[in-house]
């Protein structure tokens, strides 16, 4: 029998819990973002109901079909994952509580303009491309430094921290360690970092929010 999202989703915070513990952190300091990229509005009722307040998903157009309408009958924080094309801020910001993947200044001056005219600041996060991997979106660790500081002048307290996705293939560990030295270094508290298969991992480096995906929703 195929384990439910509720059952799924009471594994995942156990192993969160237990990897928080481990790392001498308490179990609380981490929040679960659970990413519902492809899945059905049924799939997410089903996490709501579960207890689950916290969203992810990659495309602005799969978010705007799906979330809108649960909030009326729902409390939940959408955060915004996926490599964002600058005519997509203003969705972007009216959409997510929070927009993890900001990465370039062309971007930045699209945010602030969306902000402007939607009357909304969501939470930003700035991407970093901690493997310098050309198919991949984020900043270049080499830009990273100078777009952090334009970012935390012109953002303020609405920039929060750094997230990254580590390549595939490698060790995620001196990637976690880099982005949380990093964001230490900038005084930014929260790091997003870690999926599925390296959620654990991410922990023991400094995570503070994770993104899981099929381990809660099962395999796309």
């Amino acid at each position: 029998m195929t384990a439910s999202i509720a059952d799924n989703l009471r594994v995942v915070r156990d192993r969160i819990a237990e990897a928080a513990i481990a790392a001498g952190r308490a179990p609380d300091s981490v929040t679960l973002v659970a990413v519902s990229k492809t899945k059905p509005v049924a799939a997410v009722l089903e996490a709501l109901a579960a207890g689950q307040t916290v969203f992810g998903e990659n495309r602005v157009q799969e978010a705007d079909s799906k979330f809108p309408a649960l909030r009326a009958d729902h409390r939940f924080d959408l955060h915004i994952i996926g490599g964002l094309q600058t005519n997509k801020a203003r969705d972007a910001v009216r959409l997510g509580d929070v927009i993890e993947t900001l990465d370039r200044p062309k971007l930045a001056d699209a945010i602030a303009a969306a902000m402007a005219k939607e009357g909304r600041q969501p939470r930003l996060l700035i991407e970093v491309n901690t493997g310098d991997e050309a198919q991949k979106s984020g900043v270049s660790r080499a830009d990273a430094d100078g777009f952090i500081n334009d970012c935390k002048s012109r953002f303020g307290g609405r920039l929060i921290g750094l997230m990254c996705v580590p390549p595939h293939d490698q060790d995620p560990r001196p990637h976690f360690n880099w982005l949380a030295n990093r964001a230490a270094k900038h005084g930014l508290a929260t790091l997003s970092m870690g999926m599925s298969a390296d959620f654990e991992i991410a922990i023991a480096c400094g995570a503070t929010w994770v993104r899981v995906g099929s381990a809660i929703f099962g395999s796309r």
